[in-house]
């Protein structure tokens, strides 16, 4: 189920933004966004109103944990760059990582991080070389959601039609608690590596796409 409001309010997540991704460009008069902190009832509501005050570049003052034990804040950051990510946002942030699954790969399609705090050497790195825009994406049609995911290198299409599994999508996407979603649909999402665990909830990871960078072909 999606964070009740008090609660989204206490884990909002402090954000910077400009309205272009080039330092130069972003040292120019105007060019930098005064809003208030985010704090609609999702992280999708938060980007959405952020890409349609003209940030292009959003930054994230503070590091945060990608790993399943992180707290509230961080779980809700990450589902900022998410979607912050699937509307062609830059995003400024820092991970923190304790058990090396930043080095798993599930998490490369969002924006990469400047910097992998606690993990080896190289991982950041790694995650930016091997990211392009919509590696792991999904859309909906009538009655169904398509899946096409890169991250771990063959593309690997899935498509979803069973109305358990379409409703999960939709509670999953702004974090569900357990039990929120069966049991059964939960352990096949996660199985497919589309679902991961983060600040106690379990989220949906494919990003949805608002703006597509390359042609159709490169579907």
């Amino acid at each position: 189920m999606p964070l009740a409001s008090a609660e989204a309010q206490g884990a909002a997540v402090p954000v910077e933004a400009w309205r272009d991704y080039d330092a130069a460009a972003r040292a120019l008069p105007g060019m930098r966004l005064d809003l208030p902190e985010p704090g609609g009832a999702t992280a999708r509501e938060d980007a959405e109103r952020l890409h349609a005050a003209g940030a292009r570049c959003v930054r994230l003052p503070e590091p945060v944990e990608v790993c399943a034990g992180a707290g509230p804040r961080s779980a809700r950051a990450l589902a900022l760059v998410r979607e912050l990510t699937g509307r062609a946002v830059a995003v400024e942030w820092t991970a923190r990582c304790g058990d090396g699954c930043a080095a798993s790969g599930e998490l490369g399609h969002l924006y990469p991080p400047e910097e992998v705090e606690g993990a080896a050497a190289g991982v950041a790195r790694a995650w930016r070389e091997a990211y392009f825009p919509g590696k792991c994406v999904f859309r909906r049609g009538p009655g169904f959601v398509e899946v096409r995911d890169r991250r771990f290198g063959a593309l690997e299409l899935f498509t979803i039609d069973e109305p358990p599994f379409l409703a999960a999508i939709g509670v999953l996407r702004d974090g569900a608690a357990a039990g929120a979603v069966p049991e059964g649909v939960l352990a096949e999402l996660e199985g497919a590596r589309l679902v991961s665990w983060s600040g106690g909830r379990a989220w949906w990871l494919p990003l949805a796409v608002h703006r597509w960078p390359f042609g159709s072909f490169a579907m």
